[in-house]
């Protein structure tokens, strides 16, 4: 089967064959990923497709069978989750956190990117400049006005706040 004729074939095929899958499997993205996964694998044997006598079953077949091992995945995973219970108790982030997370939110989006890539994720100023596309001394001048604006923030006391931003 040439090229042209294998996409004749999927173009005439794929909506019936999705219908019968549709039918066997109940969920319609479900039936199309397995008809497309079937056609798929029978691409790389399309010169011989003809040979077989009915490509059209040999897919329907190759379909069905991804249909029921997906299935019999989806039931051990569902298996595997009822088995193991939920946490009695998933503790919330503690408070401190929760303040660094807002400060770091009231920064202006270069300083907060070159404070989290630089402290969060331990990147050097030249790592940082480089993700960031800034020179060096532009990713310096952010990590000191961000560090700054970050102790104003979470000084207890000391750091003041002008209508929800930081001075």
């Amino acid at each position: 089967m040439t090229e042209e004729e294998f996409d004749a074939f999927y173009a005439a095929a794929f909506p019936r064959l999705t219908g019968q899958l549709y039918a066997f499997t109940g969920d319609h993205g479900e039936a199309q990923d397995v008809v497309q996964e079937a056609f798929v694998r029978a691409w790389d044997r399309r010169r011989d497709f003809l040979a077989e006598g009915a490509p059209e079953a040999w897919i329907r077949t190759v379909a069905m069978r991804l249909a029921v091992s997906r299935w019999r995945r989806a039931r051990r995973w569902l298996e595997l989750v009822r088995r193991t219970p939920p946490p009695e108790h998933t503790p919330g982030p503690d408070p401190q956190r929760a303040m660094l997370v807002d400060a770091l939110r009231r920064l202006p989006e270069p300083q907060r990117m070159a404070v989290v890539l630089h402290h969060l994720c331990d990147l050097s100023v030249e790592q940082v400049a480089s993700e960031t596309g800034a020179p060096v001394g532009t990713v310096k001048a952010r990590l000191s006005r961000g560090r700054a604006a970050l102790a104003r923030e979470l000084a207890p006391g000391e750091g003041e706040r002008e209508g929800g931003r930081v001075r």
